[in-house]
């Protein structure tokens, strides 16, 4: 096969992949429900199918750009999806907590149609990342982060179970707004979706932080601009952000600010009510332990990827092993996070609903390094 074939057997073998997780969310649903096993074993079944698709899209893509397919968003954050497929797959071989792929197949597919909004083309690499650091250090920091995003999951669980979503507290109110965040990523590939399908790209000329005359070019409708003589947009910001980026969020925001009021007044009930009978049969105590068991097998890994890895290429790559680069700053956050929750967990009994309150944060901050740093924030990881 050529590289064209390849690369169109990779696509759909994702497509379908996707689709087959969203089936299987409706057996997991009733499994939660049942007493028997049937709806739970499609459920696992399906889940299988569609990861083993996943990975013969991985092989097929990388088989066809002869690196592996890490290199931008689009491959990043679908890798990153599977990833947390193939995490809640062994979770459940050790737990046989069929609740937890409830929520973990939604948050993946949450993530792969995110990445999907990104260009899926073939470019050649960038010098820096013509090494095969790229393979070591990419792919083990999208495997942990993949880990560490099961105790975001988990942790959801948790509180749906315990928190009375029907009292308006500090707790619920910020749980609902975890919720108001996912359904805000579902508004982003919409929104995407949409502005593809309908919009002719839009071209605004500005000039650069080097002073260069330079092109922004807008798939979705232009509302964060540069200063501009056509009259376009509504904010106007500096050029040491990237406004295309930016503009997309605020689209994201927007979209699923309405999509989410939307929901609640057709169900005239919170996001989190409407989810909390899905845990009525949950233990909490065994959720929070896979929470912890999650986060103590995703930090060392990703300390060595996202920290000690990153080093060793950023001095093979740019001739020094620290540079307070956003993304570099970021994954020292992230690190320092989660050694103070397992340090808190383990000196301090910080358990239950402290835990899972941090794990929930930690997943936040993946999420922040992981995307808006990558596109917003200017640095030396802007290319991907």
């Amino acid at each position: 096969m050529n590289t064209e074939d390849l690369l169109t057997l990779s696509s759909n073998l994702l497509f379908i992949s996707f689709l087959i997780l969203l089936i299987t969310i409706l057996p997991l649903g009733l499994s939660v429900k049942s007493k028997g096993r049937k709806f739970s074993f499609l459920g696992i079944l399906l889940t299988y199918v569609a990861f083993i698709l996943q990975l013969g899209y991985f092989i097929t893509r990388w088989i066809a750009v002869n690196h592996a397919p890490v290199s931008n968003m689009f491959e990043f954050v679908t890798f990153f999806g599977i990833m947390l497929i193939g995490s809640f797959i062994l979770i459940y071989h050790i737990y046989k907590q069929i609740v937890v792929g409830l929520f973990v197949v939604p948050i993946a597919l949450i993530i792969i149609g995110y990445g999907s909004v990104f260009s899926n083309e073939v470019n050649p690499l960038v010098p820096s990342l013509q090494s095969n650091w790229l393979t070591i250090h990419v792919i083990t920091v999208a495997i942990s982060s993949a880990i560490l995003s099961i105790s975001f999951a988990t942790s959801l669980i948790y509180l749906l179970r315990v928190l009375d979503v029907k009292k308006k507290t500090i707790n619920t109110r910020s749980l609902e707004f975890v919720m108001y965040c996912l359904i805000v990523v579902i508004g982003f590939i919409g929104a995407s979706t949409v502005f593809g399908i309908f919009m002719e790209k839009v071209t605004i000329q500005y000039t650069n932080a080097q002073n260069v005359l330079d092109k922004a070019i807008y798939k979705m409708h232009p509302l964060v601009v540069y200063e501009n003589d056509l009259g376009l947009g509504i904010i106007t910001i500096p050029n040491t952000i990237d406004a295309v980026k930016l503009n997309s969020i605020v689209w994201a925001f927007l979209v699923g600010t309405i999509l989410y009021l939307c929901i609640r007044i057709v169900a005239r009930s919170s996001i989190s009510a409407l989810l909390k009978p899905l845990t009525s049969r949950v233990n909490p105590n065994l959720m929070d332990e896979v929470s912890y068991r999650a986060i103590i097998i995703g930090y060392p890994l990703f300390s060595l990827g996202g920290l000690v890895f990153a080093m060793i290429w950023a001095q093979i790559a740019w001739g020094r092993y620290w540079g307070w680069d956003p993304k570099e700053v970021w994954a020292l956050i992230t690190f320092l996070f989660y050694a103070a929750l397992m340090h808190l967990r383990i000196s301090k009994n910080w358990e239950g609903e402290r835990t899972a309150w941090m794990a929930i944060i930690g997943f936040g901050i993946i999420v922040f390094n992981q995307v808006f740093v990558n596109l917003v924030i200017a640095g030396l990881h802007s290319y991907a």
